[in-house]
C-alpha cells in the first residue's frame, strides 16, 4: 500500500456459543487465512468444570479466541473473532465485543441451553446477531419454530440449519448476518 491509498476498511464480527458447539470450526471454514487458535487439550484438570455431555468426542478447548479474516475487496476486510465457550473464559467476550458491527451465536440442537448466555450477551449489549443451528453430521432434532421457541428469540432473528463444516454454510451464516444489519428492523 502506498502512502496515497487508503486503509481497507475493517469489519469485526463475534462468533459466539457454548462449548464445543463448532465456533472453531466455523472460523476455519470461511477464514482465507490459517486462523489462530487458542487450542489447548483437556485436561484432568477440567474435570468436574468443563461438562463433556454431547461432546464426548471433544478433546480440546478454546482458552483465548480464534481469529480468522475474509477480504472482500481491497476496500474491505472482515475479521473473525470466536469466543471460547466455557463460563469460566466468558470474562474475554467482554473485550472481544469492542467494535464488533455484529455477531453469530452457533448452537447445538442436543445442548439448546448452551447458548442462552450468548443470546442475552447480545441481547443486553444490543448487538444484532444471528443463530446458526450446527447439525453435526445432519443431526437435528428440532424443526425452526421449536428452536426460536426454546432460545426465546424475537421473530426478526434469522436462524439457519446446516453444518459449519461445510463452507457454503458458514459463509451463508455471514450472509445472513450482513442481510439482517442491513434489514429495516435495524435501521
Amino acid at each position: 500500500m502506498t502512502n496515497d491509498q487508503a486503509a481497507p476498511a475493517a469489519v469485526k464480527i463475534l462468533i459466539a456459543g457454548g462449548f464445543g458447539v463448532g465456533k472453531t470450526t466455523l472460523v476455519g471454514s470461511v477464514s482465507e487465512v490459517t486462523p489462530l487458535r487458542t487450542e489447548e487439550y483437556l485436561t484432568k484438570a477440567s474435570v468436574g468444570v468443563d461438562s463433556l455431555d454431547g461432546v464426548g468426542g471433544k478433546d480440546t478447548t478454546t482458552v483465548a479466541l480464534d481469529f480468522g479474516r475474509i477480504t472482500i475487496s481491497p476496500e474491505l476486510v472482515v475479521y473473525l473473532f470466536g469466543t471460547p465457550g466455557q463460563e469460566r473464559f466468558w470474562f474475554m467476550w467482554n473485550d472481544l465485543v469492542q467494535g464488533v458491527l455484529g455477531g453469530v451465536v452457533i448452537a447445538d440442537t442436543r445442548r439448546l441451553e448452551s447458548s442462552f448466555a450468548s443470546i442475552d450477551f447480545y441481547e443486553s449489549r444490543e448487538i444484532p446477531f444471528v443463530v446458526a443451528i450446527n447439525c453435526f453430521d445432519g443431526f437435528n432434532t428440532r424443526s425452526e419454530i421449536e428452536i426460536r421457541t426454546a432460545l426465546d428469540l424475537d421473530p426478526h432473528v434469522p436462524v439457519l440449519i446446516g453444518d459449519v463444516r461445510t463452507r457454503a454454510f458458514a459463509r451463508d451464516v455471514l450472509l445472513a448476518l450482513v442481510d439482517h444489519l442491513m434489514s429495516p428492523a435495524l435501521v
